[in-house]
């Protein structure tokens, strides 16, 4: 992984939630680009909660343990029928 693609994820506007996926298959949502901060050589996310209040967890990611990082579709608040 690189911080350029990292950076990018981060940067894009308007924001799209994204996964980071780790070399020991542990996931990480970034759900808004405040969650993460990019440092020399990785990543550090803020993340847990999931009730829409402040995360309660940190995680230091070295670039070289990100396997890969994907987009996350955001659930629809709309009931199916």
């Amino acid at each position: 992984m690189t911080i350029e693609i990292l950076r990018e994820y981060l940067t894009k506007r308007p924001f799209v939630p994204f996964r980071v996926v780790a070399s020991s298959g542990q996931t990480y949502d970034v759900v808004h680009p405040e969650n993460a901060i990019l440092i020399r050589g990785g990543l550090v996310v803020a993340y847990g909660s999931g009730n829409g209040d402040l995360p309660d967890r940190v995680a230091t990611l070295s670039l070289m343990h990100i396997a890969t990082v994907e987009s996350v579709q955001r659930r629809s608040s709309r009931k199916r029928t």
